[in-house]
């Protein structure tokens, strides 16, 4: 919006000349989030306080996690706050890219926010029933493959994936290719949804995750970087840089927040509309494989619930009785009943999301 309304003057007054620059924009969506972040978390936690709008903990789960019951949640609603308005205010708005991962953020804001409000506020343990999030995904998956399917700015690549590690080279899935976008959006959004289990787990590896990916949506949207790199290139693309930003301000003043102990928690309204934000980052580059190195830790967290439920349905095939291979699911559950202290979970998988993040930047240069 600002861009729209204050570059055109840049011939009147030249300092203005600096919101042509994506690398501005990115900076200033990123410190408004931040300081936007600060100013509202207080009033949103009071109000979320107020309204008695707290996290019900599952008798299933860690002893340890009974003292959070009654911690604010829904949270998300902040963070979808600071990450839309900046990007609103500092991103091209009649772009594509921007147009497309905005809906997709909004779009499991939503079936978040209603999941949300069933287990909260109507007291359904269980909340928006499983079929019906899937449904929502997938939608949003058909959405966006027909999106990319009739825009000229994916002619040419629409049914592409780069392949790390590979030069020049990239996969041809064509009509499969949808089926990737809903795999991809659809496992990112849970497999975010599952992580988000412990204090400052989730925003510090979103935060993590979209500083690689702000620096891979700059090169992409730069016939420069992106030739001198081998990766493809994507005219317009730079605009989710100014997106990727937001998100980490925005992540981190949550952070702020969330960190232990936790005095508000995201719910699934932030963690869904976040993760599915992800998904579509990766989808949009033409990074959805580069996204399995970058957000390894979520990878891992949706694979420790999935192959937990299948050895028990195997063992108990097999045996009669089913058997765990983990003491808990997801993973991050596990450790905790190891014996290591909740901060020292969330604090070594933030050290491995950011070896994953850097080592998959290396790829571009590892051919």
């Amino acid at each position: 919006m600002l861009y729209h309304l204050l570059y055109p003057l840049s011939e009147v007054w030249s300092p203005l000349n600096l919101f042509q620059y994506i690398t501005f924009r990115s900076v200033m969506a990123a410190i408004f989030a931040l300081v936007l972040s600060f100013l509202i978390g207080p009033w949103v936690i009071r109000q979320l306080s107020h309204h008695q709008i707290g996290e019900e903990i599952q008798s299933r789960g860690p002893q340890s996690h009974q003292t959070k019951k009654g911690t604010p949640t829904m949270g998300g609603v902040m963070v979808l706050t600071t990450i839309l308005l900046p990007t609103l205010l500092f991103a091209q708005l009649d772009n594509v890219y921007i147009q497309i991962i905005i809906i997709a953020t909004l779009w499991m804001g939503f079936f978040g926010f209603i999941d949300d409000y069933l287990k909260v506020i109507k007291k359904k343990e269980s909340g928006l029933i499983a079929r019906y999030k899937l449904a929502g995904q997938i939608t949003l998956g058909i959405i966006i493959s027909t999106w990319m399917y009739f825009r000229p700015e994916f002619a040419d690549l629409w049914s592409y994936t780069s392949v790390p590690f590979f030069k020049d080279y990239v996969l041809h899935l064509g009509w499969f290719y949808p089926i990737m976008i809903i795999l991809v959006i659809t496992g990112t959004s849970n497999a975010v949804n599952l992580t988000d289990g412990l204090d400052g787990l989730a925003s510090g590896l979103l935060a993590i995750a979209f500083v690689a990916f702000a620096g891979i949506a700059y090169v992409s949207g730069r016939v420069d970087f992106s030739n001198y790199l081998n990766i493809v290139y994507l005219p317009g693309a730079g605009e989710l840089t100014i997106f990727a930003a937001a998100t980490v301000g925005a992540c981190m003043g949550f952070l702020w927040y969330n960190s232990a102990p936790a005095t508000v928690f995201m719910g699934d309204v932030g963690s869904l509309s976040t993760g599915s934000a992800l998904g579509t980052m990766a989808v949009l580059l033409k990074k959805e494989l580069l996204l399995f190195i970058i957000g390894g830790v979520f990878v891992w967290e949706a694979l420790s619930v999935l192959s937990q439920w299948g050895y028990f349905r195997y063992s108990k095939k097999k045996t009669g009785r089913g058997k765990r291979l983990w003491k808990m699911a997801p993973v991050h559950h596990h450790f905790e009943l190891k014996g290591w202290p909740e901060t020292k979970v969330v604090i070594r998988f933030w050290i491995i999301g950011l070896l994953l993040a850097l080592f998959s930047l290396t790829t571009f240069k590892i051919r």
